[in-house]
């Protein structure tokens, strides 16, 4: 068993069912007594653990046996049930929890047959470097416990959505701000359905028509994933059949959220994004809005019409999240880190890449506009957005394919600086972003290298009809000189 193929980033993942299983029971119960040494080297002992799952078949197993491993090491386990990845989190932080740490199993919008864990302390999400040494403790195996700890059942998912209600309640001055509203949730059958009956039926808003919300996890109706189109056009659906004024739709483990205004028109991504900036620079003025890599030129334009300013860095939701807590603890307020795939973490909410917390505070706007005689889609009429765009997925065959993509970027760079017509962005903080004037394209592409796979990922917008296809074939002029690199999906587009 080779746990450090387990490892993806800041989280583990692996299969979890079927004969070729790599996440197994013994991994997840060797990981989580991993946790408790962990935790035990920074000081803290006979911890308490929370742990919790999305609806994922493999769960129960896997939680089980993280709870075997934990109170295996001495320590006090709370079980959680169904939960999403925010709460799990939110049981360190929460009186009557205050839990020193905390396990979620998911794997967030990976296949049913995927499972993972994602470990937290009070200061959030274990880092990279931090799971690399879980790996390492629980390769030493499990040591001898005098006293093994216990497991107690309970209820956190009432508790947390009662401090979304509240949240609501309080900033509106209503007790059922969503009377005469209709909301309406996708939850795909993962761990987002408490949000119906917990949050919005309370608050008075008109749910039916609300859809998947019974956990399965082997996901029979669509993949719980705010970025697949036949999910997005799921709830687009609902919300029209409905005549809904507003639609939610989260993914498995409900760390992000989409949405869909009245009509039918999709909220997610450069939309997504504007509507959370409007909401977070009226409220605090100047704001910095961190964002990953691939947001639009509109949008920049839109945030720095507000007052606030964008700061575009690298896409990841930690890196995007742990740059913006850098800007604030340098002196730069930043009250909101997001990533196109909907991922959101907010200063006032521990940074926390919460879907239920992102829809609660636009939810919020929502009913203040509604005394106002406005709608959410007031918020962002401002927003220019791209005539079209296109992404390409570039796999390079070459062995070692960090060293040829690296070097292509480099060839890149000093040919760009050498192109009459291509203008490198000052403030890109990942492979190379290049935009064009309106004779050129009238837009925008970036290349970079994917952090753990061979692929080179390449965005293209223009604000004009046609112009994606013009830079398009710019770009190809160049790379088709390097044969390790598949240009298939770029040459089959401008073939069309």
């Amino acid at each position: 068993m080779d746990l450090k193929k387990l490892q993806n980033g800041s989280d583990i993942r692996g299969i979890a069912l079927g004969a070729g299983a790599t996440l197994t029971n013994e991994a997840a119960q060797l990981l989580a007594a991993a946790f408790v040494q962990w935790l035990e080297g920074k000081g803290v002992k006979a911890p308490t653990v929370a742990v919790g799952m999305d609806s994922r078949l493999s769960g129960p197993a896997l939680k089980s046996a993280c709870a075997t491993g934990l109170t295996g090491m001495g320590a006090n386990v709370i079980d959680c049930g169904m939960a999403s990845t925010p709460a799990m989190f939110m049981t360190t932080v929460t009186a009557g929890f205050m839990a020193n740490g905390a396990i979620m199993v998911t794997a967030s919008h990976m296949p049913s047959d995927r499972n993972g864990l994602k470990f937290f302390t009070k200061d959030g999400g274990l880092e990279k470097a931090d799971i690399a040494d879980l790996i390492s403790i629980a390769e030493t195996g499990m040591r001898d416990v005098a006293t093994p700890g216990t497991v107690t059942e309970k209820d956190f998912m009432s508790v947390y959505a009662a401090m979304l209600a509240d949240k609501i309640t309080d900033a509106t001055g209503e007790a059922r701000p969503f009377a005469g509203l209709k909301i309406i949730v996708d939850a795909g059958n993962g761990a987002g359905g408490f949000y119906v009956d917990k949050v919005l039926k309370p608050l008075g808003a008109d749910t039916a028509g609300s859809q998947f919300l019974e956990p399965d996890g082997a996901f029979p109706n669509h993949i719980p994933n705010p970025e697949d189109p036949a999910a997005m056009q799921s709830i687009v659906d609902a919300v029209v059949r409905t005549g809904a004024d507003f639609g939610v739709i989260f993914d498995t483990d409900v760390d992000r959220a989409g949405a869909v205004d009245a009509g039918g028109v999709v909220l997610n991504r450069n939309r997504l994004i504007a509507v959370i900036s409007a909401i977070l620079i009226g409220a605090h003025p100047g704001t910095t809005i961190v964002t990953d890599s691939v947001t639009s030129s509109g949008l920049a334009d839109f945030i720095q019409g507000l007052g606030g300013k964008h700061h575009r860095f690298k896409r990841g939701y930690k890196n995007v999240i742990n740059e913006s807590i850098r800007l604030n603890s340098e002196g730069t307020d930043s009250q909101l880190a997001i990533e196109t795939s909907g991922h959101a973490a907010l200063k006032e909410n521990y940074f926390l890449d919460d879907g239920a917390y992102l829809v609660t505070r636009i939810l919020i706007e929502m009913a203040k506009l509604k005394k106002q005689g406005k709608t959410i889609a007031d918020l962002i009429a401002d927003l220019a957005e791209p005539a079209e765009g296109e992404e390409f997925r570039l796999t390079i065959t070459a062995e070692d394919f960090a060293s040829y993509g690296r070097a292509m970027l480099g060839e890149l760079e000093a040919y760009v600086k050498e192109k009459s017509g291509f203008h490198i962005a000052p403030d890109n903080h990942e492979g190379i972003r290049v935009s064009f004037d309106k004779a050129d394209g009238d837009g925008w592409f970036i290349v970079r290298l994917s952090l753990h796979d061979p692929v080179i990922p390449v965005n293209v917008e223009s604000d004009s009809a046609g112009g994606v296809r013009v830079i398009t074939q710019k770009l190809y002029d160049f790379l088709k000189k390097f044969d390790r690199l598949d240009l298939s999906s770029m040459e089959k587009y401008l073939e069309q």
